[in-house]
């Protein structure tokens, strides 16, 4: 029996259509942020992800998990590298030891935006390629503007600074040692309780933290204490074998809005840092420039600590002595 035409060519459209949305079925990604939803990092996030949808036309479907809510912050580089998450978005310094030369963007060295610290730490990537990170597909990378002292009273010379007992983790505490005050271990979401209550004397962290984490209410003042001030390397990174399987018009759109995303965020970090600054302010606490021979004594001071950096990486075999001459040099240009 032959099969009428109509019902040919409504088999055929249904076919069509089928093949259609399966093949606008998607590419269905995930993306672990350890931002909590509301802060501005991760919106931004989430507006990369929307973007990538945008423009390959819907073909790129991300779903972003924020909050550490499908890996731990200091779980997301290896849930990306396993496959848990297809995308990831955390801190560096939150596995310490696994991304030795990458350490570097995290020393003491003068950054004063989020902007420097941003262009930096791609620019290293870029001329470095570091072993550490070939296990993933790295989308771009960030930091956030100055680690700056924030304390309860001021302070004006280096031996204020003896016996204050500081919040800090990670490279903040190598530095609050050096320059002779007492680190404490704490998460960011014990410290305002923490300052409230005396148990530290203050916190080292960028100026977002003032009005993002509410400090501006517990604290004083803010210490521009530039020539200690750091940044913090963190990562956006892809799983390599899901970035391998993209097409490559698609691989060339990531390519294109990772650029664009990369400025956005060091500006975004610089935005946050001039409102939480704003914040403080308005509450009457105040701002502290270091005179420049003391701001001088507060990088002379933190010296041991690049000298640290360039030992340890000798003794693995790494490019320490060139990667901290590059990034200070690049820092420099930037700075200007």
């Amino acid at each position: 029996m032959r099969t009428p035409r109509t019902f040919r060519a409504f088999l055929a459209l249904a076919g069509t259509l089928l093949f259609a949305s399966s093949a606008f079925a998607q590419i269905k990604l995930n993306y672990s942020v350890f931002f909590p939803a509301p802060h501005k990092n991760a919106v931004l996030a989430s507006e990369w992800a929307k973007e990538i949808e945008t423009r390959t036309d819907g073909k790129v479907k991300i779903t972003v998990f924020p909050g550490g809510t499908l890996t731990p912050a200091d779980k997301c580089y290896d849930g990306v590298v396993q496959g848990i998450s297809d995308i990831g978005l955390s801190v560096f310094a939150y596995t310490k030891g696994r991304f030795p030369l990458t350490e570097v963007s995290d020393l003491p060295l003068g950054i004063k935006s989020g902007v420097v610290a941003t262009k930096a730490i791609n620019e290293f990537y870029r001329k470095f390629q570091p072993k550490e990170l070939s296990d993933v597909k790295v989308m771009y990378l960030h930091g956030h503007g100055p680690g700056l002292l924030h304390l309860k009273k001021p302070i004006a010379k280096l031996e204020d600074l003896r016996g204050l007992k500081i919040r800090c983790t990670g490279m903040a505490a190598a530095i609050v040692s050096a320059l002779g005050g007492t680190p404490v271990a704490m998460p960011m979401g014990d410290t305002y309780d923490a300052l409230s209550r005396g148990v530290v004397d203050g916190s080292m962290s960028p100026q977002e933290s003032l009005q993002g984490w509410k400090w501006g209410e517990v604290v004083k003042c803010t210490v521009e204490n530039f020539g200690s001030s750091y940044s913090t390397g963190m990562f956006v990174v892809m799983n390599k074998a899901r970035w391998n399987a993209l097409p490559t018009d698609i691989q060339a759109v990531f390519e294109k809005v990772n650029d664009e995303f990369a400025e956005r965020q060091g500006k975004l970090w610089d935005e946050i840092d001039a409102q939480g600054r704003d914040f403080t302010q308005k509450l009457g606490n105040i701002i502290i420039p270091l005179a420049p021979e003391e701001n001088a004594r507060w990088a002379n001071a933190v010296k041991p600590i690049l000298d640290d950096y360039v030992k340890r990486m000798k003794e693995k075999g790494l490019p320490g002595v060139e990667a901290l001459a590059f990034y200070r040099d690049t820092i420099a240009r930037l700075q200007k």
